[in-house]
């Protein structure tokens, strides 16, 4: 049987900005200022931009893409537009409160405590519940029950995923996939990168730059230099392709080379018929592409690996990983999550299969200074029940990501589900609930494991990071409503 696992939403991916933060110092430490407004007034102006914002780009609303065009102040990252020398910052949001005493920053984890503890033993969670809250600002740990076990986490080891590969590869990375001419004009070589979200539109274009070259290598320049045979290269991942929960709607066979996410039904989120032949579905698809750019392509395509001589003839680029990485996390992508646990593997000197980017993951968060000790990344996507990590890792990760000093990690944030508004989270929150666009965390679901892991500004305009991670419940239909609680509860106290 499939496992349960949470079917993100069809809605476009999360339209909103992380949260700006205003930095001060006293004794040498970051107080961080929150800029937040009323709940009710936030609410009121998120719904209004949601209608009226216009089209999707990137995660991004296309009118504020034009409104950071226009302005001239700069501050955090901004993934949807690049420039030669790579995305341009966003306009920051100037100040609009006076900065906090050191009396108002200091969180009463007693408030937490009394908060918290009525909710933590809700039936719906089931047998046992593990927690963790920190103060993103100072890493405090405000609460904790059990915050140091280590837990299934279900989709929430995403939050790990991205860090490590943000942390690696940088936020402006791209996934390459070529095609390689042999010396000789005659081979043509489809080489894959690892890039899930290729598509039939991309081939396209790289075929129009194939033909082009070819026509170049031609006697008259107008036509190509004659029929090509078509291969295939996969060698840039090994291990095996299927993970062990495969053949699964969730999730395609992890290869270096697909389209679409290797999805049989058009659909660009969620479950979904999944081809077993990914691979070999994207060269048959280049092939078509090139016969009607020109190029005539004998015989069937093969697998095969490129010529160590040939040279690169078309090239697409993925976009930036800072918008994989939200795509990752506000959809809970289990495609692209796989795909850039290998980067990582590749980046830091590892074999880009399961075991090689369990490595390359631990190794580059251990490098970071976060707490891993219980943990266990079996995947990047979550959906192995062999993975383990601890609900004070995860507030960790959080808590660096908001690290200003870590630009480079901010799509960790800016990616999280919105509370009734985006990804995983929009319809698990009633518009008028507490925590409606207050709370951004990412969800996970597996039979019996319910989690929930993000940040929530409380009344006094602190950013907390939180992480619930339950096991044993009956259902996700009793467990999500106590954990939105629990995350709800932040918000008030």
């Amino acid at each position: 049987m499939a496992e349960q696992v949470e079917e993100p939403s069809v809605r476009p991916s999360d339209p909103w900005r992380g949260p700006k933060f205003l930095t001060t110092k006293h004794n040498g430490s970051h107080t961080w200022q929150v800029i937040a407004g009323s709940a009710t007034l936030g609410l009121a102006v998120a719904a209004g931009a949601v209608l009226a914002a216009g089209p999707w780009d990137n995660g991004q609303r296309k009118a504020e893409r034009a409104l950071a065009a226009a302005a001239d102040r700069t501050g955090g990252a901004h993934h949807g537009r690049t420039t030669p020398e790579g995305p341009r910052p966003a306009p920051s949001a100037p100040a609009v409160l006076p900065a906090l005493t050191a009396a108002e920053a200091a969180q009463d984890p007693a408030g937490l405590r009394a908060a918290l503890t009525p909710l933590v033993d809700a039936p719906g969670l089931g047998k046992k519940l593990a927690a963790s809250v920190v103060d993103t600002a100072t890493g405090e740990q405000l609460y904790g029950h059990g915050a140091t076990t280590p837990m299934t986490p279900a989709s929430t080891i995403k939050i790990a995923t991205t860090t490590a590969a943000l942390s690696v590869l940088g936020p402006d990375h791209r996934i390459a996939t070529t095609a390689a001419l042999s010396p000789d004009s005659r081979t043509l070589t489809l080489v894959g990168g690892g890039d899930p979200t290729l598509a039939k539109a991309d081939l396209r274009a790289m075929a129009a730059e194939a033909a082009d070259a070819l026509r170049e290598d031609g006697e008259d320049g107008e036509d190509p230099a004659g029929p090509v045979r078509l291969t295939y290269d996969v060698s840039r991942y090994t291990g095996p392709e299927l993970h062990p929960i495969s053949p699964n709607e969730n999730i395609a066979p992890v290869t270096a080379l697909m389209i679409d996410e290797g999805r049989l039904d058009g659909s660009d989120r969620g479950p979904a018929d999944r081809t077993d032949d990914p691979a070999g579905d994207a060269a048959r698809a280049f092939a078509e592409a090139l016969e009607k750019a020109g190029v005539q392509v004998t015989g069937a395509p093969r697998e095969a690996r490129a010529a160590d001589e040939a040279r690169t003839v078309a090239t697409h680029r993925s976009a930036p990983l800072s918008a994989l990485a939200e795509r990752t996390l506000t959809n809970s992508d289990n495609d692209i999550a796989e795909a850039l646990a290998r980067q990582t593997a590749i980046a830091k000197g590892e074999k880009a299969s399961f075991a090689g980017a369990r490595r390359a993951v631990t190794n580059e968060l251990k490098k970071l200074q976060l707490p891993v000790g219980g943990a266990h990344f079996a995947d990047g996507s979550g959906l192995d029940r062999k993975d383990r990590v601890t609900p004070a890792l995860l507030t960790a990760l959080l808590a660096r990501a908001a690290d200003p000093d870590r630009p480079g990690l901010r799509p960790v944030l800016t990616g999280l589900p919105i509370a009734g508004f985006s990804g995983t989270l929009d319809g698990r929150y009633e518009r008028d609930a507490a925590g409606t666009g207050l709370v951004r965390a990412k969800t996970g679901t597996l039979r019996g494991v319910n989690s929930l892991a993000g940040t929530v500004v409380d009344r006094q305009g602190r950013l907390l990071a939180f992480a619930f991670l339950a096991s044993g419940s009956t259902s996700a239909a009793g467990a999500e409503p106590a954990l939105d609680a629990l995350a709800t509860a932040l918000a008030g106290v």
